[in-house]
């Protein structure tokens, strides 16, 4: 293939090496992509596989899609016969076909995190649950780890739970297996269990995918947990033909269930394996990955790589020091205005990351302020706003009859007198006579605890259910959305109240008919089903549009795989990044410094690391300590802006303050901050200090603040001049 010629020694090498087991060592921005699909196309083109011989396996649908494209750059139309995708929507594809050996129908529903969360609650106050320490929240994401770990309820109440509070855990936990059993439903993390359990029990549907089968590629190899890894150990037709491609460094989904020994020990699980190590980057500049590099190799446990790049020295990174969130927010808002005039960027060539999510509030007010365009990756994603998910409830209960979250959630929205105690008896009288909430409604006249005008409500809302469950059969998915979203009135119960909100609610469910419009026209003969799994699946970063004129926003684990020009990467502060001073093994210590270097590597050509002296954290304000990862970086790869230079050491800088007093920095500072208990502040006479009290209010207000050289004062607020710090 004389496009293989486009790639460099180490690349080829690992693209042709076929003769057993290999796992391809990618370092950041080292084409890794790349790689893989003209693999991918090499093995069609020249080894003789045909495109539905191949598996191939990814961690987000973006990047599947994306793949596919570009292979299909390569060899045309029958790309499309690819099995490629993430775990999760390739499995769900083969439970759709195999559902029915594990006494589940083809058209189960796929619960989303928050669809779990809300059954959990569900469970919670029907088993009369409501300790302190246990929240709906908190006992998802328990649950979701046992799973991640292949524990069963009866493993987990057996082995693990020792307190009341974990034995009420595994209570809820067989009650929420059972209960998605009932509503034909799986949860996220079934969708990776559930075909385990099918291929032990089932013998010749597992040769079936073996033999299919012929080459197993998986993407990310890093970021697999034991569900994962124990499907590519079944699916393996002969051990030998097997690639994965990763990178160590960038493993940072531990608290998910990813499995950094999977890539550690690859050697040893797949005997008389290969390792090839692509070390040389694309990316980014020689002072990017110089800096990346000191940071990284303060981690024992990884696999020894180089990295290297012909590209140029670049600019130092900038450490900038800000007094606050706000005065941190302050300084990227004007930096970014200054770099795209500077460089004569785009606004989408600029990203801001955060490590938590709170983090974003500060710097939106910052952005608006200045009238900086912005997008938050990774938000609330479209499909998870309230309006969108109660369409698609409507949708998923004309697919799906047992589901009963989603006939819960919609029941009385729109509103039509189904109040929640005549819910909760239906939900007894169908637990009862052990049948479905939909079952129930049709014989509501029955549960005589029910008023008479609501049971009419009831078979009302039945009867318009059953309408669309018939024309399902008899509409396209676009005409079937639009005239049941047009009988249940909710864009006219939207467009009548007139809010900003309720209009931008009505824009949102306008654009969820034409996505299922367009899902229709774009894959011929799909079904409801295949449009309720495609969009159960989709992720935040799915959504990512680079296309948009904006500058990005997102967590540090959202950025992973993308790149721009231009990275922020703020509050690098101990308990920020990393996330807590109290590791109780170094591992996850480890973790968030790779983190720190998937951050700092996603930029091209300048990286800005910030931290803040204090932050408004948990109701107070909180004085904070620089990161240990800044400390950790080669002196000789930054500057920081306040006046300390690494490479230029004892040189003095000009500050930000010295370059942008005049566009109104102090201004901005002091009237848009007010005085608060915990706040450090600035007094003409006394020095520095810490507010203690504030008493009063307008002119008599008065602070008591302890001075560091001067005990404390008691002053009135509007003589004594005080300036935030």
């Amino acid at each position: 293939m004389k496009i293989i010629n486009q790639l460099n020694d180490k690349q080829r090498e690992a693209v042709e090496f076929n003769t057993g087991p290999h796992m391809i060592v990618a370092g950041a921005g080292s084409g890794k992509t790349r790689v893989l699909m003209h693999k991918i196309a090499y093995l069609i083109d020249e080894k003789g596989f045909e495109p539905s011989d191949i598996l191939a396996l990814t961690f987000t649908n973006k990047a599947a899609k994306e793949m596919k494209e570009r292979i299909k750059g390569l060899i045309g139309k029958k790309a499309d016969q690819l099995w490629m995708g993430t775990f999760h929507s390739i499995f769900a594809r083969i439970l759709r076909v195999e559902s029915e050996k594990l006494n589940y129908r083809p058209n189960f529903s796929i619960y989303d995190r928050e669809d779990s969360q809300s059954l959990v609650s569900n469970i919670m106050s029907s088993l009369n649950i409501n300790l302190e320490n246990l929240t709906p929240n908190g006992v998802q994401h328990k649950i979701s780890f046992m799973k991640n770990q292949m524990m069963s309820p009866e493993e987990y109440v057996k082995n693990v739970a020792t307190t009341p509070a974990d034995k009420k855990i595994g209570e809820i936990f067989i009650e929420y297996n059972n209960r998605l059993f009932e509503n034909n439903a799986m949860d996220f993390d079934d969708l990776l269990l559930r075909p385990i359990e099918l291929f032990k029990h089932h013998d010749k549907i597992l040769k079936k995918y073996k033999k299919m089968f012929k080459y197993i590629l998986v993407d990310e190899y890093q970021d697999t947990n034991k569900a994962q890894y124990e499907l590519l150990k079944m699916l393996s037709p002969t051990r030998d033909k097997v690639c994965v491609v990763g990178d160590d460094a960038q493993s940072i989904y531990s608290w998910r269930g990813a499995e950094i020994k999977n890539m550690l020990n690859f050697k040893k699980d797949f005997k008389g394996s290969k390792i090839f190590r692509l070390e040389q980057n694309y990316r980014s500049t020689k002072m990017i990955l110089t800096a990346a590099d000191s940071v990284i190799k303060n981690n024992t446990g990884q696999i020894q790589k180089t990295l290297w790049t012909e590209n140029n020295d670049g600019e130092e990174l900038t450490v900038m020091r800000a007094s606050d969130e706000k005065d941190e927010a302050f300084q990227i808002a004007k930096r970014i205005k200054k770099e795209i005039a500077s460089r004569k960027l785009s606004l989408n060539d600029i990203a801001i990351f955060y490590r938590i999510n709170s983090q974003s509030r500060a710097l939106e007010d910052a952005l608006r302020r200045e009238k900086i365009p912005y997008k938050i990756v990774g938000g609330v994603e479209f499909y998870r706003r309230k309006e969108v998910k109660d369409v698609i409830a409507y949708l998923r209960m004309l697919s799906n009859q047992n589901d009963e979250e989603s006939l819960l959630r919609i029941m009385n929205f729109p509103q039509r007198g189904i109040g929640n105690t005549s819910i909760s008896k239906m939900i007894l009288f169908a637990r009862k006579l052990n049948i479905s909430l939909f079952t129930t409604m049709s014989r509501v006249f029955e549960v005589i605890e029910v008023k008479e005008r609501i049971q009419k409500n009831v078979k009302q809302f039945k009867q318009l259910l059953d309408k669309y469950i018939e024309l399902k059969e008899k509409l396209s998915l676009g005409e079937l959305t639009a005239a049941l979203v047009d009988e249940l009135g909710i864009l006219k119960i939207y467009k009548e109240e007139g809010t900003q909100e309720s209009l931008a609610r009505y824009d949102n469910i306008q654009e969820l008919i034409a996505a299922v419009q367009d899902f229709s026209k774009s894959n011929s003969g799909a079904t409801l089903d295949d449009f309720l799994s495609e969009v159960s699946l989709i992720a935040g970063v799915d959504q990512y549009d680079e296309k948009v004129n904006s500058v990005t926003m997102m967590t540090i684990h959202s950025a992973k795989g993308l790149e721009f020009p231009v990275v922020f990467v703020t509050g690098c502060e101990e308990d920020i990044f990393p996330l807590s001073q109290k590791f109780d093994n170094e591992s996850k210590l480890e973790e968030e410094r790779r983190l720190f270097y998937v951050a700092v590597t996603r930029a091209k050509d300048k990286v800005f690391l910030t931290y803040a002296r204090s932050r408004y954290r948990f109701g107070e304000v909180a004085y904070q300590s620089k990161s240990r990862f800044l400390d950790e970086l080669d002196e000789s790869t930054y500057e920081e802006l306040n006046g300390t230079s690494g490479r230029k050491a004892g040189r003095k800088k000009k500050t930000f303050y010295d370059e942008y007093y005049q566009e109104g920095y102090d201004e901005y500072d002091q009237e848009r901050r007010s005085l608060r208990v915990g706040s450090r502040v600035s007094h003409a006479v006394f020095g520095v200090g810490k507010i203690l009290q504030i008493t009063g209010v307008g002119d008599m207000q008065r602070v008591g603040i302890a001075f560091e050289n001067h005990g404390i004062k008691q002053l009135l607020a509007k003589f004594a001049n005080l300036k935030l710090i």
